[in-house]
């Protein structure tokens, strides 16, 4: 594992194999009305992964969506991109990582 920290303080991790394969899990219903399903994920720790189950949680506002998170390669090794909300906009903005944000386990981004 490399850590590298650029100029903005923004911590990068780059990790030297690629994560696992994704998990699929059966959530069922939403235990309330407007919350969405948000898929696990594989998390580094130290020199491995670990599962971060998936759970269910409401928007945290109107028109948000989940951007799932998801890793990179890059010359450094597997670089992972945390998970956020962001606004329905987000494709009118030109963003480096809007390919990356959707289908990457976040079968439908999200949106309910």
């Amino acid at each position: 594992m490399a850590l590298v920290v650029p100029a903005s303080a923004q911590i990068s991790v780059f990790v030297r194999t690629g994560p696992p394969a994704v998990r699929y899990e059966r959530h069922g219903e939403a235990p309330n009305q407007g919350m969405i399903w948000i898929d696990g994920y594989w998390a580094t720790q130290g020199r491995h992964y670990r599962w971060v189950p998936g759970r269910w949680e409401q928007p945290p506002y109107q028109g948000a969506y989940w951007s799932h998170p998801h890793y990179d390669h890059e010359r450094q090794g597997w670089r992972m991109h945390e998970g956020h909300w962001d606004r329905e906009d987000h494709g009118n903005r030109n963003n480096e990582h809007d390919d990356h944000d959707r289908g990457h386990g976040d079968r439908d981004h999200g949106k309910r």
